[in-house]
């Protein structure tokens, strides 16, 4: 649904009003009958003999998804990864909004990163309830990635993306993803090895 979105995006940028099925599954390099069948589930939009109204379908996508609102974050672990996070003005574009960043590191804490003070990570449970935090994100290193966890779900956040490269335990009222980046590669060099 993300390449959905994306090329609905830049079709409205283009200007573009409507777009018949057969065009927008090439953009988005699939079959028009996967579009077909992957768009019914937000209801009727297509028109026969018309297509899809752009800015109607990318709002329907975006409510079922539910990034049709903002979704209030925060990150632990201001490392390099995380600095790049926090820098990632495409992340508040698209309503994710990174309020607070945690670190345990001493000489981290009271710094400035892309307009967010570092805050010691004991903190977090207090200041999260305050801001009525979403959605966590985790970019410790791995040994530290199930503590931010723990204060995480301490704090009643529901929702965790993990980019340390490890799996962490969680209660079963809590979601967690994993993005490692380690994973992409190795399908890389898999489908590179075996064209």
């Amino acid at each position: 649904m993300g390449v959905y979105i994306q090329v609905l995006e830049g079709l409205l940028l283009q200007e573009q009003q409507v777009i018949s099925s057969e065009k927008l599954a090439e953009q988005c390099e699939v079959n028009p009958s996967q579009i077909r069948k992957d768009l019914a589930y937000f209801g009727e939009f297509g028109v026969r003999g018309v297509g899809y109204y752009v800015s109607d379908l990318l709002k329907a996508i975006k409510y079922f998804l539910g990034i049709d609102r903002n979704w209030n974050c925060i990150l632990v672990g201001v490392g390099n990864l995380g600095r790049a996070l926090l820098r990632h003005q495409q992340l508040a574009q698209k309503g994710f909004q990174i309020q607070m960043a945690f670190d345990c590191d001493p000489f981290k804490i009271g710094e400035r990163v892309a307009g967010h003070e570092v805050i010691c990570t004991r903190r977090l449970k207090e200041k999260a309830q305050q801001m009525q935090i979403d959605i966590g994100l985790i970019s410790t290193p791995p040994e530290r990635a199930q503590r931010a966890a723990n204060h995480m779900m301490q704090a009643g956040i529901k929702g965790i993306v993990n980019f340390a490269p490890t799996r962490i335990n969680v209660s079963q009222d809590v979601i967690v993803d994993y993005v490692d980046f380690s994973n992409h590669l190795i399908s890389m060099a898999f489908r590179l090895s075996h064209p």
